[in-house]
Order: C-alpha cells, then sequence, then structure tokens
C-alpha cells in the first residue's frame, strides 16, 4: 500500500507541474471527507459558496471495511482540506498523508480534535469479546464520535474555523452557517435529554454491534450488547444469547435494538429467549453506510438522528 500510494502520488505532482502557471488555482476549494456525517457537516458549513466536497465512503462499505482505490489516494492527494475520523480504521490515511507532497494541504483527525473526549471502546457484562483465550486486547479507541451530538458541536466548530482559515475571503459565511448548525444540533440534543429524563426505561439492549456508547453516555443510558462497536464478530454464543434474553426479562425491555441494515437473526433469537417473546425489534441508524444515492435523496445527519430519536423513545417506554 505504502508503494502504489508513494508511486501515484509521485505521478500526480509530475503531471501537476507540468500545468500552467495559476492553473491550480482556478477552481474551487476541494474538501474531501471520509464518511457521511462530516460530508454533512462540511455541506451544511459551506452553504451556498462554491466548493468541491468529496465523501469517499459512498458505496455502503462502512469505515472499518473500508480500502482506498487509487482514485480515492489521487482525490486525496489533489484536496485542500481531507476529514477523517482517525483511529485504527484510518490507519491507511497515515500512508496517505506521510508521502503527500501537497504542502498546502489541510488535515483534521476528528479523534485529535477531540482529544481526552475520546473513550475507549469497552466490553461490558454478557458482550462477545474477540480475544483469542491468554491474550490481551490493547484498548482501542471508540471511533463513532459522530454519534454524540455534543461531539458534532465541537467538530464543527473546528471544521468551520478550518475552513475560515484556508478561505479566508468566505470566513465570515462559513462562521455564520455553523452557528446556526449548531443551535439545531442544541435544540435536538435538549429534545435527547428531555426524552430519556422522561423515559420509563433507562437501559438499551442490543442483538447487535454496538456503535452508540457516545450517545448512551451523553444521557446517562445503560447497554448491554453482543458485540463491541468495532467487532467483527457476525455470530453470538449462546452464552451471549442467554444473557441478553434475561436481562430484557430482568429490566421488562420493551425493544431489543438492531444498527442500520441489519440481519435481525442475532435479535431475534434473544427475543424468542425471553418468557413472553413480544419485544419489539427497532433500529438505530449509525450512519456508518450512508450511500451516494441516500445523499442524492435527501439524507441528513440531523434528520437521521431526528429518526433515531423517535425509535429511541419507542425503545424507552
Amino acid at each position: 500500500m505504502k508503494k502504489l500510494i508513494a508511486l501515484l502520488l509521485s505521478l500526480f505532482f509530475l503531471l501537476s507541474t507540468a500545468l500552467p502557471a495559476g492553473m491550480a488555482e482556478e477552481r474551487p476549494l476541494k474538501i474531501v471527507t471520509t464518511i457521511f456525517p462530516i460530508y454533512d457537516w462540511v455541506r451544511q458549513i459551506i452553504g451556498e459558496q462554491d466548493a468541491d466536497v468529496t465523501m469517499l465512503m459512498d458505496s455502503g462499505v462502512d469505515l472499518h471495511n473500508f480500502q482506498p482505490t487509487a482514485q480515492d489516494i489521487l482525490t486525496i492527494a489533489q484536496c485542500d482540506l481531507f476529514i477523517y475520523v482517525g483511529g485504527e480504521s484510518d490507519e491507511w490515511t497515515e500512508d496517505v498523508l506521510k508521502t503527500a507532497q501537497n504542502e498546502s494541504m489541510t488535515a483534521i483527525n476528528l479523534l485529535d480534535v477531540l482529544g481526552d473526549d475520546v473513550k475507549e471502546e469497552e466490553i461490558v457484562e454478557g458482550m462477545e469479546a474477540e480475544e483469542e483465550e491468554g491474550e490481551e486486547e490493547e484498548a482501542e479507541s471508540d471511533e463513532h464520535v459522530w454519534l454524540s451530538l455534543r461531539n458534532a458541536e465541537k467538530l464543527v466548530k473546528v471544521i468551520a474555523e478550518t475552513l475560515a482559515e484556508i478561505d479566508a475571503e468566505k470566513a465570515e459565511p462559513y462562521r455564520v452557517n455553523a452557528e446556526s448548525y449548531i443551535e439545531k444540533l442544541r435544540a435536538l440534543d435538549a429534545q435527547y435529554a428531555e426524552t430519556v429524563d422522561a423515559a420509563a426505561y433507562k437501559t438499551i439492549l442490543f442483538g447487535d454491534r454496538f456503535p452508540f456508547r457516545y450517545l448512551a453516555d451523553d444521557y446517562g443510558l445503560t447497554y448491554y450488547a453482543a458485540f463491541a462497536g468495532c467487532s467483527a464478530e457476525t455470530e453470538a454464543s449462546f452464552q451471549t444469547i442467554l444473557f441478553l434474553a434475561q436481562k430484557v426479562d430482568e429490566l421488562g425491555l420493551p425493544a431489543v435494538l438492531t444498527i442500520e441494515n441489519p440481519k435481525t437473526r442475532i435479535a431475534e433469537t434473544v427475543v424468542n429467549a425471553t418468557q413472553n417473546k413480544n419485544q419489539k425489534i427497532l433500529s438505530l441508524n449509525s450512519m456508518q453506510g450512508v450511500t451516494a444515492q441516500e445523499v442524492k435523496d435527501g439524507a441528513a445527519y440531523l434528520s437521521l438522528m431526528e429518526s433515531n430519536l423517535i425509535v429511541l423513545r419507542d425503545a424507552l417506554n
């Protein structure tokens, strides 16, 4: 991968130096993002200003399984601003950024921005662990930082200020748009807090991966799940199924949750292992696999988080 990146970037910059002087400036600002939430935040900040914004992960593949193509690498090489999550799933970006010869490119790593607010992924009671017997698993950062509206506010501020520095002539519109968007994030955050405060239950249970730790911690929710958020596991053991089913019975939970586009077999098995076998199976959208077509059809970070609030309200009452 390192050799491929070096070769592609060398070729690109060889070609770019052959262009007429000043030609590179005769274009809109080029911004490249990895996942959908970042892409949508940038769109909200840019507003009506002219910019070329690219979302790399637009085919439904989430960040844990994404591998950049040669075209992706060249797209990053040509951009003015590259924004990515960081963490273990984005290790490939290190080679791209180290090899890049575009001295004017700015990069934003979301985990670096959040610093001490980044949480370690945890294995809670009853959850399948991926480590082999006798091995110690190194702590891994929970990369799903965008699923906290409070994190989103901090990240939008930094992205807006970075854009204002890169494109100073449009700094004021960027800041105004960001502040307007942050007000909407805060309003939705207040709705989440009110919903949880008024809820009959304070626990959510997933028959699936659990990428919602930041959201759960924001509002004081307890959670149980089959797998951690970054887990590659797809099969749950009998012990995990039984534990989750017993938790549903013990707490009287009305729903078992999954993430978007789920294979609900594990959740269905959990429900069938409960005493009443009548719990709803509901889905929260983690926005890890939003496609270009969904964007074209109007998908937006705020609307998806609003939809998640409706599902959460149902799951907690």
